[in-house]
């Protein structure tokens, strides 16, 4: 399908207000300076406090000693709000007209994730999905109507998939209401299979037709929602501390456990943009693992502050839970994002074994770090560091030799 001709705010910088009714065609692929757009940044502001209230509920699950049914409520909400995130990302970056309804569509869009923050308290403590599906739903259904509204302008193969996406996603909307009607112990079934559904409603809906996503706009997006869920992990982690030092004399406990922690987020945003990853998605198959693939990096990375909540609490005494137990909280999710970073991203621009083996060894290292008591944060910390420090050496070492293929960037 021909894109509309005229230029969209986000691509052309225009000072004028949106239409308030703009056809919704596709954009071109290939589109210079495709950069995230103010309604996207405000969108994500929007996701994190969901992503921080269900952190909030995994530490206080894991404190109690609850860590086996604070981890699947977890990884449960996560992905609803991680999923109505990544559709919203791939269809903006193939469609955004920025009309006055996309714009409307949109913030429907956030006050659904907002309805699902505000369930996941009564879904944790009281298994309660009330909150959480009406939230879930609100998002989703709006995510059909702009789909819907793509379908109405689009012709053949490309009509065929936007009908697929509002079809599937609807459909699967009547699946989750078993979240709500059904017993307490068939939900993590239900959550599994309509999870499978709904990975499944992409790759059947663009089986013919791909749709207009834009390489290093998507990549920008992912980026970006790296960085506000690491931030968040700071902010977590701060709190924590704050709060501790307040209430107990402990800084020399803590003074360890802040620097770790730091050096841990540190290096986990070193690690993540060393690469310019935008390069490596061209393909329907390469983009649908590494977008699904995220689902690990996000959880990881904000599970990360939560650890550290954790191991703060443990400190001073007001959790229920070991030393061993608390170290995990940090070092099994550092260890996640470093695998997970590296399959996705670092291992397509290594060369050589010595390159190759950096991330792994290092996510290796920190889940030895678990049993060094007191010392396991500021030792998963040093470890992530070094991690950096030594592919920064490997790289650059390459390059003064004249071995390196690729532009050299500072890889970890």
């Amino acid at each position: 399908m021909t894109p509309s001709p005229a230029p969209t705010p986000a691509s052309a910088g225009t000072p004028h207000p949106p239409r308030p009714l703009r056809r919704l065609t596709a954009r071109e692929r290939g589109e210079p300076h495709r950069v995230a757009t103010p309604l996207e940044l405000f969108f994500d502001l929007c996701f994190v406090v969901a992503v921080a209230q269900a952190g909030a509920e995994l530490v206080h699950a894991v404190a109690e000693g609850h860590a086996g049914n604070g981890i699947l409520n977890y990884a449960m909400l996560f992905f609803a709000i991680w999923w109505a995130w990544m559709n919203f990302s791939w269809f903006a970056s193939a469609y955004d007209n920025d009309d006055v309804l996309y714009r409307l569509i949109t913030l429907v869009q956030i006050a659904g994730v907002l309805v699902l923050a505000a369930g996941i308290s009564q879904a944790f403590e009281k298994h309660d999905y009330m909150a959480v599906w009406l939230g879930y739903v609100i998002m989703r259904v709006a995510m059909a109507t702009q789909w819907l509204r793509a379908a109405r302008t689009a012709e053949g193969p490309e009509r065929t998939t936007a009908v697929r996406y509002a079809a599937g996603v609807l459909l699967v909307q009547i699946g989750w209401a078993g979240l709500v009607v059904l017993p307490p112990h068939a939900r993590p079934w239900v959550f599994l299979v309509m999870a499978i559904a709904e990975i499944c409603v992409p790759v059947f809906a663009e089986r013919h037709h791909t749709t207009a996503w834009h390489p290093h706009h998507i990549a920008e997006r992912y980026g970006l929602f790296t960085i506000i869920v690491l931030g968040e992990t700071i902010a977590a982690a701060t709190v924590a501390v704050k709060s501790a030092v307040s209430e107990h004399d402990a800084l020399d406990t803590l003074l360890p456990i802040a620097a770790g922690g730091l050096l841990i987020v540190f290096s986990a945003w070193w690690i993540y943009f060393a690469v310019p990853i935008h390069g490596h998605l061209r393909s329907n198959r390469q983009s649908f693992l590494w977008g699904y693939g995220h689902y690990l990096v996000f959880a990881s990375a904000a599970a990360i502050g939560a650890g550290l909540e954790v191991v703060v609490e443990q400190s001073v005494g007001t959790s229920h839970i070991s030393v061993l137990a608390a170290s995990a909280a940090v070092t099994l999710p550092t260890a996640l994002y470093l695998l997970t970073v590296w399959i996705l991203h670092s291992r397509h621009f290594k060369v050589g074994t010595a390159q190759q083996v950096v991330l792994p060894l290092a996510a290796l290292l920190v889940i030895c770090c678990t049993f060094l008591g007191h010392w396991a944060v500021l030792a998963t910390g040093i470890v992530t560091a070094l991690a950096v420090a030594i592919g920064i050496a490997l790289t650059a070492g390459r390059a003064a030799h004249g071995k390196e293929t690729r532009p050299a960037t500072p890889t970890a």
